[in-house]
């Protein structure tokens, strides 16, 4: 399952995560493991975006869940517990959303490109529509989620503004002149650009366009992490990254749940998760000394 939420998160979601293990700290009460995906906010905070427990049978002990075995005896079940929440709607909107409002990946965007018609006229507004609507029929026949916003109670700044604020990742406008020279304005959410594009280029250059930013956010997600990630090899480092820079930090810890419960007190960072496939680095732990065999991920978190 924890494979399961990274595919989602990094290709739905276009959040790039760490998969881990918890510590005993920070691990599901009752459980015997907590497997987990952490992100990472633009506040340089870390976010437990998905969790998967292995209960064992203490959940099973606790509520009497039993199974007949192939032998036919009764036996306790041996359980797992598993699901991401809400919280994931948090983590879209903290990862990529900026002081214009929401900024969506296409790939969940209920309204992927939205079409906003410009005219003064009532002869214009005939030709304007007629132009929008076959726009929007090509878009939709391309399996695009495409909105025609064809209400006269708001000015196209208005609407701009709106579907800025929504994150829609495309917007198109189109008034008489584009209508007369077979162009359209194409604005893309993520980078805040506009470009003017020949409208018989629409059917390829949309879905590209919804790809790239699709893409974009993602590497953008992934590339502030990667600027945020530090290593801190004594105590006074691990200190001065957490105050001034935040962001994950990879340090050495002696495994004691006394330890990494002191760390926290001290500096209100916890232990992420211990990371999946990471090859033993054995070193010294950096509150205690003692002996570590690896790094873990620290951080502040929500």
């Amino acid at each position: 399952m924890l494979d399961v939420y990274a595919d989602f998160a990094e290709n739905f979601m276009a959040i790039p995560v760490l998969k881990g293990l918890k510590s005993e700290n920070e691990r599901f009460a009752g459980a015997l493991e907590t497997f987990c995906i952490e992100a990472l906010m633009q506040d340089g905070k870390a976010l437990q975006a998905g969790t998967s427990h292995f209960l064992g049978q203490n959940f099973a002990k606790a509520f009497d869940v039993k199974f007949a075995s192939k032998e036919g005896k009764l036996e306790h079940v041996w359980a797992t517990s598993w699901g991401v929440s809400t919280r994931l709607v948090g983590a879209l909107i903290m990862a990529h959303s900026d002081d214009n409002g929401l900024v969506l990946p296409p790939k969940l965007a209920p309204i992927q490109t939205v079409i906003v018609p410009i005219y003064k006229t009532e002869d214009q507004r005939k030709v304007v529509f007629e132009k929008a609507a076959e726009i929007k029929k090509l878009l939709k026949g391309l399996g695009i989620r495409v909105k025609f916003d064809d209400r006269d109670t708001h000015k196209p700044g208005w609407k701009f503004n709106e579907y800025e604020f929504k994150g829609v990742p495309v917007r198109i406008a189109i008034g008489p002149r584009d209508v007369e020279n077979g162009t359209v304005e194409i604005a893309r959410r993520d980078l805040l650009k506009k470009d003017i594009v020949a409208t018989d280029q629409l059917v390829q250059r949309v879905p590209e366009l919804l790809d790239d930013i699709q893409d974009t956010l993602f590497q953008r997600a992934l590339t502030f992490r990667e600027e945020n990630t530090r290593k801190a090899d004594s105590w006074e480092e691990f200190v001065h990254i957490l105050d001034d820079k935040g962001g994950f930090i990879l340090a050495h810890w002696d495994g004691t749940a006394e330890t990494e419960q002191k760390i926290k007190d001290e500096t209100k960072a916890t232990i992420r998760c211990i990371p999946l496939g990471d090859k033993k680095e054995p070193g010294k732990c950096v509150y205690t000394g003692k002996p570590s065999e690896g790094r873990v991920v620290f951080a502040r978190a929500y």
